[in-house]
Formats: structure tokens, sequence, C-alpha cells
């Protein structure tokens, strides 16, 4: 039987677009689940919808690195429905699993969506759900039919219909650099701005529902805290002391920031009460202590400090108390965040002269280094702990990149028209990626 799966989300975007980053898989998992996303069938009298939303399925499950998919072009039918559907004709080219869809009117400007998801080789549906939707969330409909299918035929959740945010910088008419904080789906698509300075930003970070950004911001050359909501532009500052004011980090609550102060002499680790703004130190040390990072049960921050005579992770206890060095192989290992689960941190890791992007299993203590870059910086697990997107530069020019949390599937995420782009930042879960009861 097909769910009905409703979605609630219409967001209101109030910033300008830009141009789009693009996805390209480098490298993906061998022997990867071979699979046909049919094209959808349109059961209406009127123009089409503006989307191609098996397109864009197809393309979300390409670009995880875990799906081969058929090219329309190969395929021997297109059913749209469980009645049309012949399992030989998937089984004679090997397919695994066979998507199939429709679309039709639903009332003056939406449609309804229907697909379902086959087992070939079964001759089983294995999901299917009818979406209520309209034009202008085309696109977040088909992400979240991926994240139905990803979870599905993987057993782990899918990360498709969340987003991203980034730093862009672009030359400006007047030859000067213009600074932009962006946000886009996942897939790169759909970029807005959230703001654009001359000054620059640094260090977004995502609160824990979804709403809203931390950053850090220059203001008349000084470096200043911002909270912003993100489908309303209001800002406010929450911290601009003397001194650094840098690398905000959310608490699982969403009420605090951990900080990164020099008020008080050299840089050390702050909690900074939103509601109260009330503000404790945790760290105390004559070394540099910064880049702090919340563990998702609450208990500790993870920080940088080059206490031990150069960089390396250190734990503390959110209460207060001694830090625990956590990293030991390596002479600079920096930046560190836990992953969903609280299992494991993505850092940057020196080997030679390049700077990678590592994994570090905190129950054995074991480094893996994920990237091969010369320069790849600022890692930021997706939601469901599979993936990581950082930093890299590439031929003089900074992009972003993904790395999947065993090294196997690797992206290259490009801005299409020049500009770099950096210091990327993956949102959680929020309750507009509700998916399917």
């Amino acid at each position: 039987m097909i769910k009905i799966l409703v979605f609630f989300v219409t967001l209101l975007w109030h910033f300008q677009a830009t141009a789009a980053l693009t996805i390209e898989i480098t490298e993906g998992v061998e022997g990867a689940l071979p699979i046909a996303v049919v094209p959808f069938g349109w059961e209406g009298t009127g123009a089409q919808p503006g989307q191609d939303i098996a397109a864009i399925v197809d393309s979300d499950l390409s670009r995880s690195g875990r799906f081969r998919t058929l090219p329309a072009n190969d395929m021997l039918a297109r059913p749209h429905s469980d009645s049309e559907v012949e399992y030989r004709d998937w089984k004679v080219l090997g397919m695994e699993n066979l998507v199939v869809g429709r679309i039709q009117p639903n009332g003056a400007d939406g449609y309804l969506v229907r697909f379902q998801l086959f087992d070939v080789f079964k001759g089983a549906m294995l999901t299917g759900y009818s979406i209520p939707t309209t034009e202008g969330n085309l696109r977040t409909t088909a992400h979240r039919i991926s994240d139905i299918i990803y979870e599905t035929l993987t057993g782990e959740k899918g990360a498709f219909s969340t987003r991203i945010a980034y730093v862009e910088s672009v030359p400006g008419s007047d030859g000067k650099n213009r600074v932009a904080l962006r946000v886009a789906d996942a897939d790169g698509y759909n970029p807005q701005t959230i703001l654009s300075s001359p000054d620059p930003i640094m260090s977004p970070a995502w609160s824990p529902d979804g709403l809203r950004l931390a950053y850090v911001s220059f203001v008349r050359g000084k470096p200043a805290i911002y909270v912003q909501q993100v489908f309303t532009g209001t800002r406010q500052q929450v911290a601009a002391y003397k001194g650094i004011n840098g690398a905000p980090a959310w608490s699982p609550d969403g009420r605090q920031l951990a900080l990164t102060l020099s008020k008080d002499g050299n840089p050390e680790i702050y909690v900074l009460n939103l509601a109260s703004k009330g503000l404790r130190r945790l760290t105390e040390h004559y070394a540099i202590d910064t880049e702090p990072s919340w563990s998702p049960d609450g208990r500790h921050i993870v920080f940088t400090s080059d206490r031990g005579g150069k960089p390396q992770i250190y734990r503390v206890p959110v209460g207060g108390g001694g830090a625990e060095r956590l990293t030991f192989e390596g002479s600079y290992n920096s930046r560190a965040s836990y992953s969903p689960d609280g299992k494991s941190l993505t850092l940057v890791t020196q080997r030679g002269s390049d700077f990678r992007i590592g994994i570090l299993q905190l129950g054995s203590r074991r480094l893996q280094v994920l990237s091969a870059g010369v320069l790849d910086e600022s890692p930021s697990f997706a939601p469901n702990g599979n993936m990581i997107i950082y930093a890299t530069k590439t031929g003089g020019r900074h992009e972003l990149a993904a790395v999947s949390t065993d090294g196997k599937v690797r992206q290259r995420l490009a801005l299409q028209g020049g500009g770099d782009v950096r210091e990327p930042a993956w949102s959680p879960y929020t309750d507009f990626d509700r998916r399917y009861p």
C-alpha cells in the first residue's frame, strides 16, 4: 500500500540567489547497488511540472556513491505504477531495484507525487508514498523521495534534503573582493545569500534546530560573533569583546555557545548563555585554546590547543576540570568536531607539508586520513554521519569536497562561474526535514 506523506514546509527566502555548486563524483563504492529510476509519468492536461523529479532522485542516489543508476535511454520499458512493471525487463539489465512514479494535479497550484520502490529479483514492492507538494517544493519533494529510498535500501538515514552553509569570496566591480555567507541544498542547488559584506566572514555554525547560523563577522576591522535567523535575516550580536571573538559552537540544546575569546589575555574557551548573556570561562592556560566543539550528549567540549608545543586536540568536561589530550599521532591536529553519534571526531591533520582531513575513533584512538589534498580544512559531518564536507585548494582556487567516513566515496563541489568557497558547515536534521512517518 502506498502511504500518504504530507510536507508542512513552505520556506520563504528573502535573499539574493547566486551561482550553484556543481557536484562531481570522483570516486564511488566498488560494487555499487544497481537501481533504475524511471522518468515519472504526468497525468495532467496542462503544462508539466517545472522540475524532473526522477532525474533529481537519480542524481541524488548516484551522487551518494552507493548506487549505480541506469540511464533512461537504456531502459527497455517505462512503467509508472506497479501494474505496469515487468520484472524480467529489469532483470535482463541487471537492475536489483526499480523506482517508478507518476505526478497528477492536486488543487489549483499543487501536485500529488506517487512513487514506488521495488525489489526486482524478489518481485515485491518495498515501499511507496503519495506526496502532496507544490511547484516551488518539487526539488524538496524529490530529495525526500531520495531519502526514503536510501534508508529503505541501506538501513541508514539519507541526507539529501539537508542543507550546507559556506562562505564565498568573489571579486566586486570595484576590484575588491566581497564575501558572502550562502546556504544551499545539499546537492548545491538553490543557493541563497544570507549575508554579504566587504569584510571577512568566518566559522558559520548551524544551530541544532537548523533555523539559525552563528558566525564571525569583522565590523570596522574587529571580529564579532553574530547569531542570525536563516529565513528572516534577523541577526543579533552576541559577542564583541576586546581582542579575539571566534569559533562559535552550539550546545546540543541550542541554548549556549562555546567561543574563543582573548578578552582576559591569551585565547581561551568560554561558554555563553544566549538567554542570560552569562559568560563562563572553561579553560585557563598560557597556551592558545581555540576551535571548540560540543559533544552530542552535551557533556564535553573538544578544542585545539598548542599547550603541548604544537596544535593538538584536547577534551574538557563542560562543567569544568582538567583537559585531556586526545591526539598523539602527527605533529599537527586541529579543527575537530564530533560525529552525530559521538563516537568519532573529524579533524585536520598534517602529513608532511600537506594538510588532510582525518577521522579519529574515540574508542581506539585510531586516526585515519581520508582526503588527499594539499590544503584541506574546515571538515563538517553530514547529519547521518556518513559523509564529511570540507574545503580544499585545487589549482590555486578554493572549493569544496566531500568524502565518506570510510574514505571510499569522494565528491568535488565546484562553484559555477568562478569564486572561492570555504568554511562549509552541513546542517542538522530539523523539523523541516521530517521525511516520513
